[in-house]
């Protein structure tokens, strides 16, 4: 039986591309990161006419590089928690995010990446038609390879028809925990069709939601419970859990009510550190004698090449994403994995612990957190020491630089730490009360600390946001791009550069691998770079305040003028000649 014909209607038109714009105003889309193309022809006349017509767009943020667009949606949803939209040009723009997809992707960050495709009529068949040299090169085999691996979903737009359906389905992938970035490829003949207003539909976020992530098993919390009861070293490993509303304060309940030593294993999204439990980033002295470990959202917990956990210790893995199927080998231990949201999980094992908590277990916990205690003074103390060193002239010591911002810092304010081998120095020296106050990415992509500090201005504008980056990190991060954009949209970004020439963990790479080796012996470990940059340059080419530091002694009034341009309103680059390389 044939269907019947579709009605004709006589409803107002409007093309693909403005129904794509008022798409993602439905998604509550609240920024668009931009670098555009001439695929985009469409999307900047949907955007003009509904201005003119006082209808709402997303706020346009036209960023020089795809690096630094796509970096900021990754700050803004370190923030705020909600993917932001990222539109590029083509294949060639698609291939300039992949960077920062790979790092959305591993820091389990949402963000709706969108292009166009060179158009596929040649002789004015359609209106969109190729008209210009480069639609004829850049339509590559299969574009959407260019960030597959780290996607979540990816679609070519068959008709116009379905644009909303369309947005609707990558949001609420996009925002599905653990997110990530969702990939939505559009030809220029797709978005000049013209479709009545009645033939588009909505697709309301209520109808829609993202499945929710929910607790454990009572049986599995109850075994792990037991097990607690029991221990007499037990430890807790983190990495993302300052992504979470609730599991940073329940690590810090859990931990002083069974006596637990905590670590961040890798320090992505932080806890507090302020508490008496917390120990650090390294669990290697603990983990060999720990009897029961927690892994509660992390990745990479420790090095297996460096320490070993006991053989007969018994593991339980707390993470909305357990498996890491997106990881082809991960072979760390979980005699029990529960996977959910490790808030909820926390609370029901915090609930079940008190309920089997006896007067021998409260008694055993009262002891091993006044010798965490101690052992965290004794830390503490030995991190204060290091600060003490200043260093020397064209060789200042991290420790003290990052030991004077600290006073500078208040506990909203947000840090990106890409100091790379110099991270460790950074964490360790600021004191960060807040959870996701202090953020790394999840991922190896350098060049993404400038493009996420300018986002996080954008979404939390009465924090100073801090870019910790080395010299080498610098350069991937496209500054000249970063400085614009934060003049542009006044956006002012504090930029600590510690500049050691080099790549130092080229050099130290090498080392571990080859320690007596030939490059060594030669000191030639290709990782030098030009050693006597001005980076300030940069900066104040682009209307920032710039300043370069050789000599320790002169390092605290330097940043604390900077730190007055920055709070004032104007971005600041201090450029630091810390420990060579």
């Amino acid at each position: 039986m044939s269907q019947p014909a579709p009605k004709i209607s006589n409803a107002p038109q409007h093309s693909t591309a403005y129904y794509f714009i008022e798409g993602l105003n439905e998604l509550g889309i609240e920024h668009l990161f931009c670098n555009f193309g001439t695929d985009h022809a469409p999307t900047i006349e949907a955007m003009a006419e509904r201005q003119k017509n006082g209808e709402k767009v997303p706020n346009v943020m036209l960023c020089p590089h795809e690096n630094t667009a796509a970096h900021m949606a990754m700050g803004y949803a370190a923030v705020t928690g909600r993917g932001q939209a990222v539109l590029v040009h083509v294949d060639v723009g698609t291939a300039n995010t992949a960077n920062a997809m790979h790092n959305l992707f591993r820091s389990r960050l949402p963000v709706l990446l969108m292009s166009g495709k060179a158009p596929y009529t040649s002789s004015n068949e359609l209106v969109g038609s190729r008209d210009t040299y480069v639609h004829f090169v850049q339509e590559p085999i299969d574009q959407g390879a260019l960030v597959r691996p780290y996607m979540k979903w990816e679609w070519t737009l068959p008709s116009g028809v379905v644009v909303k359906e369309a947005l609707r389905r990558a949001h609420t992938i996009m925002e599905t925990k653990p997110a990530g970035p969702v990939y939505l490829m559009a030809q220029r003949e797709t978005l000049t069709e013209k479709w009545a207003n009645d033939q588009i539909r909505s697709y309301a976020a209520n109808q829609y939601s993202q499945p929710q992530a929910g607790g454990a098993d009572p049986a599995t919390i109850a075994q792990l419970a037991d097990k607690l009861i029991a221990a007499e070293h037990p430890v807790l490993i983190c990495g993302y859990a300052g992504q979470s509303k609730n599991a940073p304060k329940l690590i810090e309940e859990l931990a002083a009510f069974a006596g637990i030593a905590v670590f961040e294993g890798n320090y992505t999204f932080n806890i507090s550190h302020e508490f008496p439990c917390f120990l650090g980033y390294s669990p290697n002295k603990h983990l060999p004698k720990a009897d029961v470990g927690l892994l509660v959202d992390v990745d990479v917990p420790w090095f297996p090449a460096d320490v070993q956990h006991g053989e007969k210790s018994f593991w339980a893995h707390i993470d909305v994403d357990t498996l890491k199927s997106a990881s082809p080998m991960w072979t760390f231990p979980g005699n029990i994995r529960m996977q959910g949201d490790s808030g909820v999980i926390l609370g029901q094992l915090l609930e079940a612990l008190k309920a089997k908590a006896t007067p021998k277990f409260k008694e055993a916990v009262a002891k091993r957190v006044e010798a965490l205690g101690a052992e965290r003074k004794a830390w503490r103390e030995s991190v204060a020491k290091m600060a003490t060193n200043k260093g020397k002239p064209d060789e200042i010591n991290p420790h003290y630089l990052f030991a004077e911002l600290n006073k500078h810092l208040k506990p909203d304010d947000l840090v990106f730490n890409e100091g790379v081998r110099n991270a460790g120095a950074c964490a360790m020296q600021l004191t960060r009360p807040l959870p996701n106050t202090c953020v790394r990415s999840g991922g190896g992509g350098l060049g993404w600390s400038g493009g996420m500090a300018l986002g996080a201005k954008l979404a939390a504008p009465n924090s100073m946001a801090v870019q910790v980056v080395g010299d080498g990190g610098f350069y991937f991060g496209g500054p000249s791009s970063v400085f614009s954009v934060a003049q542009q949209y006044k956006l002012p970004i504090l930029v600590v550069l510690l500049d050691n020439t080099g790549w130092s963990a080229v050099k130290e790479s090498t080392l571990r691998v080859f320690p007596q080796g030939e490059a060594k012996a030669s000191e030639k470990f290709q990782a030098g770079l030009m050693p006597d940059a001005e980076f300030s340059k940069i900066a104040e080419a682009f209307g920032a305040h710039g300043e370069k530091v050789v000599n320790p002694d002169d390092l605290p009034a330097a940043l604390e003028r900077c730190v007055k341009h920055v709070r004032g309103g104007r971005a600041a680059l201090l450029h630091v000649r810390v420990t060579k390389l």
